[in-house]
């Protein structure tokens, strides 16, 4: 698969934490290093598909929905019949899905360091868990601290596209400012973030030939527990 230019360019601080070293033979199991790397692959494939263009807003995984404040899913005191109408939600749902792409360029890099760093208590445990059993490793390790990472950049993505339809909203809707927006967004993509590697994770599991990677095929192989 190719990707676009501009997101392999936002994945790049991450790519040289994430890149996977090369192994030719097996000198022998290590459990911690097999997580980490399944999570480093997991979380590789995951970022590659969401930061391309319109990567947020094709996936069944990690579409963001307009938040309720801009007249989402529920109506509230602030949804007029403008905000609700198709045409400025069919806008504003394209918007925030492409301000997600945003917040996830700065994500990336902080997962990456994390799972390098981190320290797995279990490791025999996690192998043999669920299906998505590593990355809910990742989630309690990073929590919501993504979330302000990301605020910058979703808020820059929200002004950036279609800054017309962002005006519109603001001024149409009241008790709304574009901060409120931005941290809702950002709480969104946090999840979404969790969701699309723990998808990779569990197709990795699934096929953990597809990898090419000698530790994984072995550990992750059918019938393997320990």
């Amino acid at each position: 698969m190719i990707y676009h230019r501009r997101a392999l360019l936002g994945f790049g601080a991450a790519a040289g934490l994430l890149a996977l070293p090369g192994c030719s033979s097996l000198p022998g199991l290590s459990l911690t290093e097999a997580v980490k790397r399944l999570l480093t692959l997991s979380s590789q494939n995951a970022f590659a598909e969401l930061m391309q263009p319109n990567g947020f807003f094709d996936s069944q995984v990690a579409r963001i929905a307009v938040p309720d404040s801009l007249g989402g899913s529920r109506v509230t005191s602030v949804a007029t019949a403008l905000l609700r109408s198709q045409s400025v939600q069919a806008r504003l749902l394209k918007q925030v899905n492409r301000a997600a792409e945003k917040g996830a360029e700065l994500a990336a890099p902080i997962v990456a360091e994390t799972i390098r760093n981190m320290s797995i208590a279990d490791a025999a445990a996690i192998i043999n868990g669920g299906p998505r059993a590593a990355t809910s490793v990742l989630q309690r390790q990073l929590g919501n601290s993504l979330v302000d990472r990301m605020l910058p950049g979703v808020g820059e993505g929200l002004k950036l596209f279609d800054n017309e339809i962002i005006n519109l909203v603001l001024s149409q809707a009241t008790n709304v400012d574009l901060s409120s927006i931005s941290r809702d967004v950002a709480n969104q993509v946090n999840e979404a973030i969790y969701r699309s590697i723990g998808a990779q994770e569990e197709s990795i599991r699934a096929n953990p030939r597809s990898t090419n990677d000698p530790l994984l095929i072995a550990v992750l192989g059918v019938g393997k527990a320990f």
